[in-house]
């Protein structure tokens, strides 16, 4: 029992760039595959892809240049035109492997929108001058940050920058200044924020208009549903963002019978559908009507295409609820 409430997209991809033909890891022929559909994340807000290429993990991938180009591109034939950075991943050195791999196509940036974060102060080698793992929303410290992902990145401007983490210390004031300097000079074209409670948002955008909040959701950890976050996001007509949509793989490997529960539920489901666990987990996510965008991190083409399925697939109230209690391990009162 499914409906869609997208249009199935495809595109023809008999015919692979040059790069992408050449490394045989990561090509695969297809005659045709679904694309993600885009949504505008608010209003008079960007256009972003449904499913998010998250590169968290890129710095562990050991790819080339080369490699990490034909992932994107291969990304890009998917709908998946949306690349979510942050300038600490890859210990500071994640948006660099990306600029190297942009680098090779820099007209592909015109086919995406590069998202990135700011806000932590990690203790690394790459950051000498850091002294202890702290939050840093200051004025000073989110231009910088900003100035270095642009030139890491080989871009001239961010779609969206995001606050990556709530600061005590966050001067809504001039978190807003930092940002309108940034949107004049045209290095960053919408702000956003990150892990933030419903009453930290509101004390941001009461400053200045905020485009998502990206936060953890998955059928193993529901907490932005019942803390106002998911609430806030409809309210304001803004479409969240959702991190560790597969709980950081403990779906899959743990033995607890929490996990064990959902299982058996999402493969049931799955093989109702002709679709993969896989799938079905993300389409838990999609199927809030706050319409969340769901982050994949992995290098792998088969979870990417197993991700964009998701969206051509409405679970059925009785299916999202069969999750929600095997989660639970509960009914509803």
């Amino acid at each position: 029992m499914s409906s869609n409430p997208h249009p199935r997209s495809f595109i023809d991809v008999t015919h692979y760039s040059e790069n992408s033909r050449q490394n045989g890891k990561f090509s695969r022929p297809h005659s045709y595959l679904m694309q993600s559909p885009r949504i505008e994340i608010a209003s008079d807000g960007p256009e972003f892809s449904r499913i998010v290429l998250g590169l968290w993990r890129i710095a562990n991938w050991n790819m080339s240049p080369a490699q990490r180009l034909s992932l994107v591109e291969q990304a890009l034939e998917l709908g998946i035109t949306t690349i979510d950075h942050a300038d600490i991943y890859g210990d500071y050195d994640g948006e660099r492997l990306f600029g190297e791999a942009l680098a090779l196509a820099p007209a592909l940036r015109e086919k995406m929108e590069i998202i990135s974060k700011c806000g932590i102060r990690l203790l690394s080698a790459n950051r000498p001058a850091h002294r202890l793992k702290h939050y840093d929303t200051g004025r000073e410290h989110i231009i910088a940050s900003v100035e270095n992902t642009l030139t890491a990145l080989h871009v001239e401007y961010l779609d969206l920058l995001l606050i990556h983490r709530p600061d005590p210390l966050m001067d809504a004031d001039e978190v807003a200044e930092a940002f309108t300097a940034l949107r004049r000079d045209g290095k960053v074209r919408h702000l956003g924020v990150s892990n933030f409670t419903p009453a930290q948002f509101e004390l941001l955008a009461s400053r200045v208009p905020l485009m998502t909040n990206q936060v953890e959701l998955s059928v193993m950890h529901m907490d932005a549903m019942y803390d106002g976050t998911l609430d806030q996001c409809q309210r304001l007509r803004i479409a969240p963002m959702a991190w560790s949509a597969l709980a950081g793989g403990r779906l899959f490997d743990d033995k607890d019978p929490r996990a064990e529960r959902l299982r058996k539920a999402l493969t049931s489901i799955a093989e109702r559908h002709g679709v993969s666990m896989t799938t079905i987990a993300y389409a838990w996510i999609l199927r809030h009507p706050s319409r969340p965008l769901v982050l994949t991190g992995s290098q792998r083409i088969e979870a990417m295409e197993e991700a964009v399925a998701a969206t051509g697939l409405t679970l059925a109230r009785e299916e999202w609820y069969s999750i929600w209690t095997a989660s639970t391990g509960t009914s509803v009162l």
